[in-house]
């Protein structure tokens, strides 16, 4: 038996590749960008501010060397030593020489602080940015500007920061975004991870169910517990397993009535076969064995050619010869050879023939083979004394109809819809395999036709067959 190998691409993991993987991309792209745009708006804020305070420095300078050169020098010392804001930057001035003159902080300075702004504003006369580490591996913005005093001791100004205190806030900022982002995957992971449960279980369990009905278990039923497309699978699974485990009843019940109603005419049969071997000289008896024997031959007959229809059926291999058809000599004949049989059972077999049908276009044997169908159903389930009518009419110029009705025991209205289901048996003492009238409604149907049933429990039976009538040629 071949086995059903599970697929290791899994609903679950299918959903943490695609959809979770989506959304990981996007949150961070999201924090990368956040990243990079808090650490340009941080650094230019801090630039400009740096810029703008040199700026104002640098106007006081020109204002105090143009109205006295003399005293340049001494307001220059005054600023820096007096340098407001030492705490966050560091003012510093630089030589004609590019040697650091005189710092706000009052340390020595070092040579390792001069950096490309100071050249930038040697270069365009002018001014300088720089912003990034310096020799000794400090983070800074430096901002150099060139003084009225060009050739003196304070030819260039210069303001210098720190970008430890900015950073450390940047990143503050980037580690409230990540664990935003973080927590934001979280949810969504828990919260996609109970909706793809509550798909995945429900599914695993349908795969289970099914699995168990492809070996023929068709106990286990699906619980219900929403009203959405999983609920909706469920109850057609349930739906399902409830009509395989009826046609599986079906089956085996048909297959043990086949075999009876085999067995029984094989038996007679051969009982029949050797009461006349051993009586051969009996003429009453032999003449009485091989009428059994004829009999309970056509019988077997009958049965195999039905059980050979129902499989063309089934193989779509049913086929008709049609021609013109005499309804009324079918039907007659059909009842003909029903006539001393339903006399034997004590049964009344009425006939109501009309006078005259229209043709039919259809196939001679298929439709008497359905007449003989109904009308030993009728005799089948009546009892002695009961009664059994067929009758034909034209309803309209375009339909014949043809109805068989006995007194007998009736149909249930629980087994009625189901009494042209193949394999099924209303009633269970009689005689039959469950097929004839499946095969008598598809005869039916393929002549255009239609074949129905109508009953009542302890009154009697209906069928009800309506053909068209050939048309007439214009």
């Amino acid at each position: 038996m071949s086995t059903i190998k599970r697929s290791k691409n899994t609903i679950t993991r299918r959903w943490l590749v695609n959809s979770l993987g989506a959304i990981f991309i996007v949150l961070m792209s999201v924090l990368m960008a956040f990243s990079v745009f808090v650490n340009v708006y941080y650094y230019n804020s801090a630039r400009q501010y740096i810029t703008s305070r040199l700026n104002m420095v640098s106007g006081m300078l020109s204002q105090y060397y143009a109205d006295n050169p003399v005293t340049f020098a001494s307001e220059v010392r005054s600023m820096v030593e007096n340098w407001s804001e030492k705490n966050r930057m560091e003012l510093m001035t630089i030589n004609s020489a590019g040697e650091v003159s005189m710092t706000s902080s009052g340390f020595a300075p070092t040579k390792d602080i001069i950096a490309q702004d100071y050249y930038d504003a040697i270069d365009s006369g002018s001014s300088g940015t720089f912003t990034g580490r310096l020799p000794s591996g400090e983070k800074v913005i430096a901002v150099s500007i060139v003084t009225p005093d060009a050739t003196g001791e304070f030819s260039v100004i210069r303001l210098v920061s720190s970008m430890k205190r900015v950073d450390s806030h940047i990143g503050l900022y980037i580690i409230i975004a990540a664990v935003t982002c973080g927590a934001i995957l979280a949810l969504m992971m828990f919260s996609g991870m109970y909706f793809v449960k509550s798909i995945v279980i429900p599914v695993r369990q349908i795969g289970a169910a099914a699995r168990r009905y492809a070996r023929g278990d068709f106990s286990v039923r699906m619980p219900v517990k929403s009203d959405d497309e999983i609920g909706e699978l469920s109850e057609i699974l349930n739906k399902m397993a409830d009509e395989l485990s009826q046609s599986e009843a079906m089956k085996n019940e048909f297959i043990s009535s086949v075999s009876h109603e085999l067995r029984t005419p094989l038996t007679a049969i051969k009982g029949w076969a050797e009461t006349i071997g051993s009586m051969p000289d009996d003429r009453e008896t032999v003449s009485k064995g091989m009428r059994v024997i004829t009999t309970e031959t056509e019988r077997l007959s009958q049965m195999v050619e039905e059980l050979l229809d129902f499989s063309r059926i089934q193989n779509g291999k049913f086929t008709l010869n049609k021609g013109n058809v005499d309804i009324l000599a079918e039907l007659g004949d059909a009842v003909l050879i029903y006539t001393e049989k339903a006399k034997k059972e004590g049964i009344e077999l009425v006939y109501a023939e009309p006078e005259d049908l229209p043709i039919v276009y259809g196939d001679r044997n298929r439709l008497r083979q359905v007449f003989i169908n109904v009308i030993d159903n009728a005799i089948k389930y009546s009892e002695k004394g009961g009664l059994v009518t067929v009758q034909a009419v034209q309803p309209d110029e375009n339909h014949i109809e043809i109805e068989v009705s006995d007194t007998g025991c009736g149909i249930t209205p629980e087994d009625l819809p189901k009494v042209k289901t193949k394999f099924f048996r209303a009633n269970h003492i009689k005689r039959g395999s469950g097929i004839g009238l499946a095969v008598a409604d598809e005869i039916i149907t393929m002549h255009s036709g239609t074949l129905e049933v109508f009953s009542e429990q302890g009154v009697g039976t209906s069928v009800v067959i309506v053909l068209p009538v050939k048309p007439k040629i214009k």
